[in-house]
């Protein structure tokens, strides 16, 4: 979901576990270096607060080359003293929308390995170790196991549980640490540039190139919205908005009125 604003259902979704079976396969891929660069890419939306607590965490994480925060809507002041407490974070910032945030963050990197992370999120400290690990295995691209972030609850284990095994069977979301190799990801097309199920297609387009594969470490995401509006009825409403999608309803149409809520 995008934070602070921005229009996306919080559904959802060891090593690797191979995902659904693949139809259409690319030629062979170019040779993975003997230790492949790996960026960072972090679509932020006025959520501030969230983004300087990541990226605080991120400054203990090893095997991370590059971070890159894509902005939308950040005052040139607030951007200023973003890059002199984080001078080594390369921020480019333009218009909003999760999708074009993204793909303005990989047009930004010449790294091997991408790894899309939502600025509220609380992403396993090796986490840069075990993509490279999968890379090294042929993977495509990937995403962690969903975890409620500093909720000790039977109900939320049990909702992420079955987060995870719609994951499996469907499409895990962008709040799962999405990765890719960025051949592959280029190949894909990249995100859609719409305000809601950006990664829909191209998760499902690298699952046909490659390997798409779950990995057994856990992602936290903030609980935020399904405190706030109630943990059933969030639900609900993410499973609903899924199952508009797959009807057919447009982006826009469910992002109108995903606002209403």
């Amino acid at each position: 979901a995008q934070t602070g604003g921005c229009l996306q259902p919080d559904p959802a979704d060891p090593v690797c576990r191979r995902c659904v079976p693949k139809t259409t396969r690319m030629a062979a891929p170019p040779t993975m270096p003997a230790r492949p660069q790996l960026a960072v890419i972090i679509p932020v939306y006025r959520d501030t607060a969230a983004l300087v607590r990541l990226l605080g965490l991120m400054k203990t994480h090893k095997g991370v080359d590059q971070i890159i925060v894509s902005a939308a809507t950040v005052s040139p002041k607030d951007l200023g003293s973003l890059q002199r407490r984080f001078p080594s974070v390369e921020f480019v910032a333009g218009s909003a929308g999760r999708g074009v945030q993204l793909n303005r963050g990989r047009a930004a990197t010449q790294a091997t390995l991408l790894w899309c992370l939502h600025a509220d999120a609380s992403p396993p400290d090796d986490g840069a170790h075990h993509i490279r690990a999968a890379a090294e295995m042929h993977a495509a691209g990937g995403y962690f196991q969903f975890q409620f972030d500093g909720v000790d609850s039977k109900g939320a284990s049990r909702l992420a549980r079955l987060i995870n095994w719609r994951a499996r069977r469907g499409v895990p979301y962008g709040d799962q640490g999405l990765w890719f190799t960025a051949h592959v990801f280029d190949a894909a097309g990249g995100f859609e540039e719409q305000p809601l199920f950006e990664e829909v297609r191209l998760v499902k387009s690298v699952r046909r190139l490659g390997e798409f594969v779950e990995l057994p470490q856990a992602i936290g995401v903030n609980p935020r919205r399904w405190r706030s509006t109630g943990w059933t009825r969030r639900t609900l409403l993410n499973r609903a908005l899924a199952l508009g999608h797959a009807a057919g309803i447009s982006p826009e149409r469910l992002a109108r009125w995903y606002a209403r809520f």
